[in-house]
Formats: C-alpha cells, structure tokens, sequence
C-alpha cells in the first residue's frame, strides 16, 4: 500500500517541481497522521491493552536449533512490553513428544517467566487437523466415490476405470498453427500462447506460453471443458517446464465445475526448470461436466511449456475407515451388499497418507468362503480424503473419536503447562458436510458446536482458562458464509453458537474494520492479530485506528507467519506498550 501511494504521487508524468512538492506534502500527512497514532496509542497506556502478544510460529521444539530463534523472539518482545507468548509448538499432541521436546518446552517456559510473558498455547486445529491426525489419520474429511467399478480376477477385486482419457489432445499434437484443437481456449493463439515444435516432453509439439504483458490481466491460460461422472475420483497429470518465469507463483492448475473449485491446490515450481510432472486428485461431487485449466495467471515475464496433459478416473487411494466413512460393496449384477470380513478384506492402502494422493490403489481380497465369485463386476463406494493448497488436510468435526482426544490432550495440557489463556486454531474449515457424519448437518451449528466442545474439555481441567479463537470462521465479512472452498453447507450464523467470553482474535493483513465492528456488536471481546509479514507497520496504523472507540478490544498480537520479527520493536512502540521504546530487534531469519 504504501509503495502505491509513493508511486502516486511520485508519478513521472508531473513536473519534477511539483511531483517533489507533492512527495514533501505526503510525507508531512504520513507522519502527522502516523504521530496521531503514536501519541493517541500512548494516551492509552499499555496498561489499556490487557493483551499485549506476540505470535510464535514456524518453530518446532523437537529440532534443538530452532531453540535459540525462539528464545531471541521471546527476549526481545520482553524487553519490548509484550506480556504473552502464543506459541504453535504442537502442543495438542502432548501425549506423543520426546523427552527431549519436554527439556526445550521447560527451557522456553523459564525464558518466558524470566521476561514477564505468560506462554499461551495454540491448539487444537480443525482446519490443518495435524494435532487429531497424528492421533488418527482417519479423522479426515471424506469426499464419497460411488459405485465404482471393480473386476475380480485371481481372487482379487480390481478398479476399472469407465472414463479413459477424459482429456482430448492432451499432447497438443492436433493444431492448426498456433490453434490447438478440441480447447475451449486458449489465450491470444501466436501472441501469447503457441504450438513449439522444438520443446516438447511426449509425441512433438507441446504448448508454450510466453509474453503475458501482452494480456490485459498477465495470463496465459489453456481450458478444456470434459465429461465426468458424479462422485467418483479422478486423477489428472501433466508435464511442466519453465524458464525465467516471474514470478514463479503465477502458474496453476484448476478444475471448476459451477462455481466451485474441485481441487485448491497450489504448486510450486521453479521460475527456471526442466519438464516435471504435476499430478494430482479432484473428486467430481455431484457434477457430470467440469473445467480443467493449466497456464499462468497474472504473469510478468518467462515462458511455460505444458505438454503430455491427462485426466483419468482414478481408484481407490487414501480410503478412510472410521463409523462416518463407510466402505459399501455390491454385486454389479443384483444389487447384492457383500459384508466386510466375511466377503472380502477391509479394502486398505497400505500407503495410506492424507498428505500424499499418489499412492497405489487398493485392491479387494477375496478371504476362503467369500460369496463374490470370480470374474463378478462389483459396485465400490468408499470415501477419501482431499489435500488443498500444499499440506492442508481437514478434519470431520461430527465424529465422536474428536472428544475422546480433546479430553486427553486437555488433560496433559493442565499437567505440563497449566496456561491461564489458550488460543483455538479454529480458522480455515475448508471442509465439512460431504461424509456421513456430518452429511446434511447444519455447517454454522457443527463449527461452533465442535468449539463448545474443545471450550469444554478444557475447563474440565482448567476451569478458569479464558479461550480465544481465530476469528475468521465466525465472521460473515471474512469466512462465514456458504460455498467455502469444498465445504457442503453454510456457515452463516456460525457465532451464534459460540459462548460469548470467547475472545475473537481478529486477523488479517489489511485492517478490516467492518469486522472488528461486527464482534463489537456481538458482544465478544476481541484481540486484534495483525501485521502479517509486511515490510512496515502501516496496515497495523490502520487497524489501530479502526479499534479506536470500540468496546471490549483487549489488546493487540503481532502476527508474522514467515518468522519476520525485525519490527517487533516498532510494532511495541507504535501500540504504546511500556518498554516499547528500547532499541534491538529480531533479525530475520528465513530458515
């Protein structure tokens, strides 16, 4: 934002005279406005910010050198104020760290009391479900296949695909010049994308995209529309080479059908590198016709070659086995439901990883005595899992196991930490509603139902423990709303269903007023979690102004999510909190 401003008024088409009279006027408004800030946050005090945190993310205390990062974050944000420490460290999982996680966790705890910061754990996540994951993997959220087909030879019940090539002229090898056949498009043929018959990865021709400055929006995208059958799996892959890409981030693959995207991956490949193969899996959910695309959105410069393109059904990989995921197998011939352990065994990947959805499909293996005969064709539903962006995996939050963890976790939590404030990793639900959990239930009540019930199994143990939660899955101006990523159901109303002592850390990188005003009506004391890794602190001017005059804002977290604390000095200065004007920061340390 401010860079825009600068450019603004900086503009190289006014007279140098007066494009510096006008660079002095802004820079004037700029510290007038940021001293009005200053001076209004000290008349504050930092005695009117009870919650004065610093957000500790991106360490893991099982990695001894990730030790002393940590103790330098919690010393300088002492010295600068803060009286809270949030900290991810994987603390829902107590019951599965070493003795040596324990030793670095104690050592944290002495360097937390030692600088006057209470250390506040973050747990319990739904959304990123690694904490009841690691308890149990098959917590995931499932998406139904129904009545795929299996052939049984040797004994063994195999998938057959019915959709083959799904994807026409894939390889890019029908074109008639730069005009490649059988696409609905594909951007600005011989300006921006082209037929290479020098680069390639399969057969002789591949599609290159280059000069996306030539593009209004800087894309260079291919599209085919193709035929699939509702709720099955299906697997694309596709070949991708780069060059001097920039930035390296611009390039996707989609898959939309309506207005949903059916597979919310993210990819990364190098700005410069020789072919590699992206695969990946998406479920068709209730559609018979989705979109594929591949290429470039908002490109600056490089080129992308994108070759040996393909869409196939798919067999059964990741399938899940809990009470809300049943696995269902029929005779194709009369309908006939074959019976787990007598007719066949349970139908496992020995494979299995919700994080990984390449691994080799599961068979059916006939047991002595099983009523399926040979060569029968058989109809298999199961449920699996979806991976979204890199590494997300959801949880379902209508299966009972959940309280059982909760309960446990809960109670490990009192006995090695005893924190006084907890945070709730409630935020980016990405999933719900499509297993048989939690199928037709109403999304809003199940979210806040699942956070009563993690309010609860702390207060069992801890019975004055205040809860704060990410705000995003209660807000309707941010995440609470209907068509959310692949969550069947809406989630409007979900704050109605919250007990209102939850405090509702309210985040995000541009300040969001109309949110901070949204909780302030609803009568939830609130924290606002900003900053988010900018390079100065003018989005958390913005969202002090926006707290100023509201009731019941508790405080402030500084917030970065790729381990930049250089400003945290800055940050304590700028909110008035005591101490907030000696000198050290952090250093950056990307690693």
């Amino acid at each position: 934002m401010a860079e825009r401003r600068i450019a603004a008024v900086g503009s190289p088409d006014l007279p140098w005279r007066l494009r510096g009279r006008r660079m002095r006027l802004w820079a004037w408004g700029a510290r007038l406005g940021w001293a009005w800030l200053y001076y209004g946050a000290q008349a504050f005090g930092a005695g009117a910010w009870e919650d004065r945190f610093v957000w500790v993310f991106g360490w893991n205390l099982e990695r001894p050198e990730d030790v002393p990062r940590v103790v330098e974050v919690l010393q300088t944000a002492g010295r600068h104020g803060f009286n809270g420490a949030v900290v991810s460290f994987g603390l829902d999982t107590l019951c599965r760290k070493t003795p040596a996680f324990f030793e670095r966790l104690q050592l944290v705890q002495q360097v937390c009391a030692t600088n006057g910061l209470e250390l506040i754990p973050a747990v319990f996540s739904v959304g990123y479900g690694g904490g009841f994951l690691a308890h149990d993997r098959n917590l995931a959220e499932g998406l139904p296949v129904s009545n795929a087909l299996f052939r049984v030879e040797g004994g063994v019940g195999r998938f057959v695909p019915e959709d083959v090539e799904c994807l026409r002229n894939g390889g890019f090898e029908e074109h008639r010049g730069n005009r490649f056949e059988h696409f609905a498009f594909h951007d600005q043929p011989g300006e921006v994308s082209f037929a290479d018959t020098n680069v390639f990865h399969g057969g002789g021709v591949s599609l290159r995209l280059e000069n996306f400055r030539a593009n209004p929006h800087g894309h260079g995208r291919v599209m085919q529309e193709i035929r699939v059958r509702p709720h099955r799996c299906y697997r694309v892959s596709l070949w991708v080479r780069t060059e001097e890409l920039d930035p390296p981030a611009a390039f996707r693959c989609l898959v939309l059908a309506g207005d949903r995207e059916l597979a919310p991956r993210t990819f990364r490949v190098p700005g410069t590198g020789q072919w590699r193969q992206i695969r990946f899996l998406f479920n068709s959910l209730e559609y018979d016709r989705v979109r594929v695309y591949a290429g470039v959105w908002g490109g600056r410069s490089g080129r992308v070659w994108i070759d040996d393109w393909s869409v196939e059904e798919a067999g059964p990989v990741n399938v899940l086995h809990r009470p809300g995921t049943p696995v269902v197998v029929r005779s194709e011939a009369d309908g006939r439901v074959y019976e787990e352990g007598r007719d066949y065994a349970p139908l496992v990947n020995t494979d299995f990883n919700p994080w990984r959805d390449d691994g080799a499909e599961a068979e059916l293996k006939l047991p002595p005595g099983s009523r399926i005969h040979e060569g029968e064709r058989l109809r298999v539903s199961w449920y699996h899992p979806m991976l979204i962006h890199e590494s997300q995996v959801t949880v379902c939050m209508a299966e009972p196991r959940l309280d059982e963890i909760l309960d446990h976790e809960a109670r490990l939590l009192a006995e090695r930490l005893k924190p006084r404030r907890v945070l709730l990793n409630m935020d980016e639900v990405r999933m719900g509603g499509t297993c048989a959990a939690c199928a037709g239930r109403d999304m809003a009540r199940l979210l806040g139902e699942c956070v009563q019930r993690e309010v609860a199994a702390l207060r069992r143990y801890l019975p004055d423990v205040q809860v704060y939660v990410w705000s995003d899955m209660f807000d309707p101006h941010h995440n609470a709303h209907a068509n959310y990523y692949l969550v069947r159901g809406d989630f409007t109303g979900s704050w109605r269903h919250l007990p209102r002592d939850v405090v509702m850390a309210v985040w995000g990188g541009k300040p969001r007023p109309e949110s901070l005003a949204f909780f302030a009506r609803e009568g939830f004391p609130m924290l606002v979690a900003c900053y988010y890794d900018a390079d100065d602190l003018e989005d958390v001017a913005g969202w002090l102004k926006a707290a100023q005059g509201l009731p019941r804002v508790r405080g402030f977290m500084y917030t970065p999510w790729t381990r930049k604390y250089e400003l945290l000095p800055e940050f304590a200065r700028l909110l008035g909190f005591a101490g907030g004007g000696s000198a050290g920061g952090v250093r950056n340390n990307p690693r």
